[in-house]
């Protein structure tokens, strides 16, 4: 049974921009950037944890930096009734990082990585050859402006 959601205040708020920031630090280091005492953070952070706040901890990848070249976004479309199957097979598959429902032209959009033209053709047919796939249209990202761990929503 889930527990009644969390209201956060603004010292959640803050631990949350601080983690944000640098999750590396210590408990110690942390609650001196937040002025609290390191116990109050422990409790604060299994708390936040708790209500899914905080989903984990994790380093920023520069994947470009790995070879992989070929970003894009592919907007699928899918047989009606069939959604969540679909989504679930898409998001198994290699090459692909996340995985959206949508509102508009498409019912779905995938996050796509791949390391070249030729894994990204492949990976696109692997896609359309899902039962329920109906047809897929696929953007290029040509430059990343800024990224969803930029994002400041704290």
């Amino acid at each position: 049974m889930k527990s009644k959601h969390l209201k956060l205040d603004q010292i959640d708020r803050e631990i949350l921009k601080e983690l944000r920031l640098n999750c590396r630090r210590s408990y110690r280091e942390l609650a001196k950037a937040i002025s609290i005492s390191p116990a109050a953070l422990i409790e604060r952070m299994k708390q936040l944890e708790k209500e899914e706040y905080i989903l984990g901890y994790t380093a920023n990848i520069n994947f470009l930096k790995l070879g992989y070249e070929f970003m894009g976004v592919v907007q699928i479309s899918i047989s009606h009734g069939a959604l969540l199957d679909v989504q679930e097979k898409i998001s198994k598959l290699p090459g692909v990082a996340a995985v959206y429902d949508i509102t508009g032209a498409y019912d779905s959009e995938a996050l796509v990585m791949c390391k070249s033209r030729a894994e990204l053709s492949a990976l696109i047919k692997k896609i359309l050859k899902i039962p329920n796939v109906e047809k897929t249209n696929t953007n290029m990202v040509l430059n990343v402006m800024k990224d969803i761990y930029q994002f400041e929503g704290v």
